[in-house]
C-alpha cells in the first residue's frame, strides 16, 4: 500500500491519466446529500461549456439497505411464480409468433396467449417448490438497493478552483 496519505478535501484520482495529470490526487468541489444534486452540478457545469472528463461523483459512507415489502406465504409464493411465469412465457410466445411467414400477427397472438397459460402454470409450480425448499429461513418480500450519506463532486486540482466558482454562481 501507498505510505503516503491524500490531504483533506482530496482523494485519489482512479484513472491513471488523472494520476499523471493531477499528481494522484482529487478535490472534493462539492457534496451533496442526494445524488440527482449531484448531476445537477455537473449538468451546470457542462451548460457552462466546462470540461466535465476532469469532473466525478463519488458516493461516500455506502450501506445496503434491504426494504421489506411484505409477508411471504405459499400463496403469495404462487401467485408471484404465477405471475411473472405468465409474462415471460406470453412474451417468449410473441417472439415465437411473429416469425411465421404467413400469419405473423395472428400466430404471434395465438402464441403468446398459450405462452401466458403455460407459463402461468409452471411459474405457480416453481414458486411453489421454491418456497418449499427455502425451508421458511426467508418468509418475507424485499427490494434492495445501495444508500450513500453523501455525493462528492470531484475534480482534477488543476480545474477545481474554476469549478467551485461555477458552483457558487450557481442559483
Amino acid at each position: 500500500m501507498d505510505s503516503q496519505r491524500t490531504p483533506p478535501g482530496r482523494m485519489p484520482a482512479t484513472d491513471p491519466k488523472d494520476t499523471a495529470a493531477a499528481g494522484g490526487v482529487r478535490e472534493v468541489i462539492a457534496s451533496f446529500a442526494d445524488y440527482r444534486e449531484a448531476q445537477r452540478a455537473v449538468d451546470f457545469l457542462s451548460d457552462e461549456k466546462f470540461d466535465v472528463r476532469t469532473i466525478s461523483i463519488v458516493a461516500e459512507g455506502l450501506s445496503f439497505v434491504e426494504q421489506i415489502t411484505g409477508r411471504l406465504n405459499w400463496q403469495r409464493a404462487f401467485v408471484n411464480g404465477l405471475s411473472s411465469g405468465a409474462l415471460i412465457g406470453a412474451v417468449i410466445g410473441f417472439i415465437f409468433g411473429i416469425f411465421n411467414f404467413f400469419a405473423p400477427l395472428t400466430s404471434a397472438l395465438s402464441l403468446a396467449f398459450y405462452g401466458l397459460i403455460f407459463g402461468a402454470i409452471l411459474g405457480g409450480i416453481v414458486g411453489l417448490i421454491g418456497y418449499a425448499l427455502s425451508g421458511g429461513d426467508r418468509d418475507f418480500t424485499s427490494v434492495s438497493g445501495m444508500q450513500a450519506e453523501r455525493y462528492d463532486v470531484t475534480a482534477d486540482p488543476a480545474v477545481a478552483g474554476e469549478a467551485r466558482e461555477l458552483l457558487r454562481r450557481r442559483t
